[in-house]
């Protein structure tokens, strides 16, 4: 008999599929346009800024917007955005990294902490203690704002970097999600085995559990990052002096200084400063998104 006859299939009945056959994920047009009409309308701004950035400063008011002008002026103003008022911008810089890594980073660990212990504990008012999570998170940052300014100018906290650090290590999100996390991330029987092997409560979280916990840690790190990195209305209630700006009210105060009369010089450093501020954001995202992707495969494969 032929290899090439025809075999009469049953109704509702499938044909096999010779082995070795990989199925192919399907193209969806419509969803490959709408992908790319997002991922330009992302980009553009971008782009907008990249160029103009690298404007000088009688290019920026008579070339088009997205396209560059007669000299490649990047690296010069880039120089004089990082010399300009004696570097304050340098200043600016080393704030936002000091808020950032002691106000994010003392996030993430609390949220890692009260996140595993809310998950693999039991103990009186737990439920209370998630109800007061879920009330936080509802609650946003900026209606806080004004009751933390009052109780911290009666502690005289005001005009100092505590007054910004202090508030970022609170983050309900990341509570939120590193408890969700840590319930399904890390078996009770592992935990179980540990203890049965002798192992303190400190040395399983330390030595098994953080390891599982990983990819929630830099989740929750990248939210508390960029929210911190671009905090921009409790700074500028609770700061005065501009040696503690962070990076986004010293920028604001450029443009607000290139928008008077005559102040239009420094509109090209207004520019270049916003462009340096969301570079180490980029690199942070590149170089932690392993972890990330990682930590949203967790679990979709069940061995």
């Amino acid at each position: 008999m032929s290899t090439t006859s025809l075999v009469t299939l049953r109704p509702g009945a499938r044909a096999r599929r010779p082995l070795g056959t990989i199925d192919r994920p399907r193209r969806s047009v419509l969803l490959t346009a709408l992908t790319a009409i997002i991922l330009i309308y992302s980009l553009i701004p971008l782009v907008w800024l990249f160029i103009n950035a690298s404007k000088t400063q009688d290019d920026l008011f008579t070339t088009f917007g997205l396209w560059f002008g007669d000299e490649f002026a990047l690296f010069d103003n880039i120089g004089r955005a990082l010399t300009y008022d004696d570097g304050i911008f340098l200043r600016w810089f080393a704030n936002t990294l000091l808020y950032v890594i002691v106000g994010a980073g003392g996030a993430t660990l609390l949220a890692v902490l009260g996140g595993y212990a809310l998950a693999k504990y039991d103990f009186p008012g737990k439920k209370a203690v998630f109800a007061v999570v879920i009330g936080a998170v509802a609650v946003p940052g900026t209606a806080l704002a004004v009751p933390t300014f009052l109780m911290f100018s009666e502690m005289d906290l005001t005009n100092t970097p505590w007054s910004v650090i202090v508030p970022s290590l609170i983050s309900p999100f990341g509570l939120y999600l590193m408890w969700t996390f840590a319930s399904e991330a890390i078996p009770t029987e592992l935990m179980e085995a540990a203890r049965i092997d002798g192992a303190s409560e400190f040395r399983i979280f330390w030595q098994v559990a953080l390891r599982l916990l990983a990819p929630g840690m830099v989740t929750v790190l990248l939210f508390t990052m960029v929210a911190t990195w671009n905090n921009y209305f409790l700074p500028l209630i609770m700061l005065r002096d501009p040696d503690w700006y962070p990076l986004i009210i010293g920028l604001n105060q450029w443009n607000a200084q290139a928008a008077t009369a005559g102040g239009t010089a420094i509109f090209d450093l207004v520019l270049t400063g916003s462009l340096l501020t969301i570079v180490p954001l980029i690199i942070a995202f590149l170089f932690l998104q392993r972890f990330w992707q990682s930590g949203l495969a967790a679990g979709s494969v069940k061995e």
